[in-house]
């Protein structure tokens, strides 16, 4: 099992691919799995304590979180098997911008958002899988 923290500015794609991988780990014959949760910005208070406790009983999880301090999820990554997905591109989509964000430096996926959705989720399965 994995958690997949999306994350970047807001308007970067994370919420639209976090949806798309949910469906895709529901589906895809050879990377099917039963259990597969998505947690957005907007749905708990605590994001990171829902995620521990579903990895912990066997589920996957997506979050697509802005989460701007780069400690905070250096700490969630550390307590379990976390793939942090940074999710920027060069066109911004009429989004406001968090000043305080601090981009992740170790042991992240580096993904341009900058192609359509499908290109962009394309190269993200090839670098997950």
């Amino acid at each position: 099992m994995a958690v997949y923290l999306f994350t970047g500015q807001p308007g970067s794609g994370k919420t639209t691919l976090a949806k798309k991988l949910q469906f895709w780990l529901q589906t895809d014959k050879k990377n099917w799995r039963k259990s597969v949760f998505h947690i957005d910005e907007n749905q708990t208070e605590h994001p990171f304590e829902v995620a521990l406790y579903l990895d912990k009983y066997g589920n996957d999880v997506v979050l697509s979180l802005i989460s701007p301090n780069r400690e905070i999820r250096e700490n969630f990554k550390s307590k379990s098997k976390v793939i942090e997905i940074y999710c920027q591109s060069k066109k911004m989509r009429n989004q406001s911008v968090v000043e305080n964000y601090e981009p992740p430096i170790d042991f992240f996926v580096d993904l341009d958002t900058s192609d359509s959705i499908d290109i962009t989720f394309n190269k993200l399965i090839k670098i997950i899988s």
